[in-house]
Parts: C-alpha cells; structure tokens; sequence
C-alpha cells in the first residue's frame, strides 16, 4: 500500500516537472500562464537544480536535465516501492 502510494506520488510530480518543462519552451510574461509557471518552477527547481550542477548543457543549449531528473525519480520511486 505505501509502495504504490509512493509510486502515485512520483507520477504525480513527473507529470508537473514534465508541465513545467513544456511550458518553459512558451513565452509566458504575464497574466494567469505566467502565475501558474511561477508556481510550478517553485515545486519543480529544487529538485531540478540538483541535476544542472552536475550535467552541463549538451553544445551550450541542449538541456537533458529534466530527463535525467524524470528517470532518477522514477527508478527511485520503483526501487523504493519494491523494498517496502
């Protein structure tokens, strides 16, 4: 029960970092878009900081941290849920 609620939860928080990672690539400088970003970049940066400290963007651009970020937490998530 935990297990799957752990796993619930991860889910949940991929799919707001993947929002937030797709919202990022829309020009949001104001109004109700811009208060929701505003919002999801403080429950998604924490985490995501993490990852850009350790992996440079590929060629100055490409950004793969949210990828990284999305596999680690899953896998851990998983792992975590099949200890319980």
């Amino acid at each position: 029960m935990l297990g799957y609620l752990i796993v619930q939860l991860a889910n949940a928080y991929s799919m707001i970092i993947f929002v937030y990672v797709l919202m990022s690539w829309l020009p949001v400088n104001r109004g109700i878009l811009a208060d929701i970003y505003s919002v999801l970049g403080r429950l998604c940066d924490p985490y995501l900081n993490l990852f850009k400290k350790l992996i440079p963007p590929i060629g100055g651009m490409l950004d793969i941290t949210p990828i990284i970020a999305l596999l680690v937490l899953q896998f851990g998530a998983t792992l975590i849920a099949t200890l319980l």
